[in-house]
């Protein structure tokens, strides 16, 4: 599998709804457009789904083959996951817009001190957070391992995708005070 055919997690299949197979999805990304009759996702226990019917308003799914109460239990809690070059293809990005996958592994600089590496990046509440592993050279000052970043125009101030470097502004106040 190529690095574009890497596996990200889109969403959770949640609780049984009604009689007929229907189940809570858990979105865990900001295209539910990707959510469609025929749309197939691998999941984390290594099968394949295929969507029946999806409810945008609702989040409710179901798949095919799994039409009865007593089929779709066995999907409850299942992660669903796509390739990134599919994700590339399905989600249309505005200017200014990233993948996470694209920004995961990239550096963090404030002026020209590396502060660290993104090592994943977490939504909590409505913000994103970029989960930044610190610098060697700024933990052996006793700085802590982990910090978090709010992705937000008051610290983030550009992404080179290319590059792979994240531009911040006042990330390193907020490396020293964590």
């Amino acid at each position: 599998m190529t690095k574009d055919n890497e596996l990200v997690q889109v969403a959770k299949i949640g609780r049984l709804v009604g009689l007929k197979g229907e189940l809570k999805l858990n979105i865990h990304c900001d295209f539910p457009e990707q959510f469609h009759k025929n749309a197939s996702f691998f999941t984390d226990k290594n099968f394949k789904l295929e969507i029946n019917t999806f409810s945008a308003k609702k989040k409710l799914v179901s798949f095919k083959g799994y039409a009865s109460r007593e089929e779709a239990i066995n999907l409850v809690n299942i992660n669903l996951l796509t390739t990134k070059e599919n994700s590339q293809k399905e989600c249309i990005l505005h200017e200014g817009e990233f993948f996470w996958f694209d920004m995961v592994g990239s550096i963090l600089k404030d002026e020209e001190i590396i502060l660290g590496v993104v090592q994943d990046i977490q939504r909590i509440g409505s913000n994103d957070y970029l989960i930044i592993k610190t610098d060697e050279k700024l933990t052996k000052k006793n700085l802590p391992k982990l910090f978090y970043v709010p992705y937000i125009d008051r610290y983030i101030v550009d992404f080179d995708k290319d590059k792979k470097v994240i531009q911040g502004k006042d990330t390193l106040g907020i490396l020293e005070n964590s």
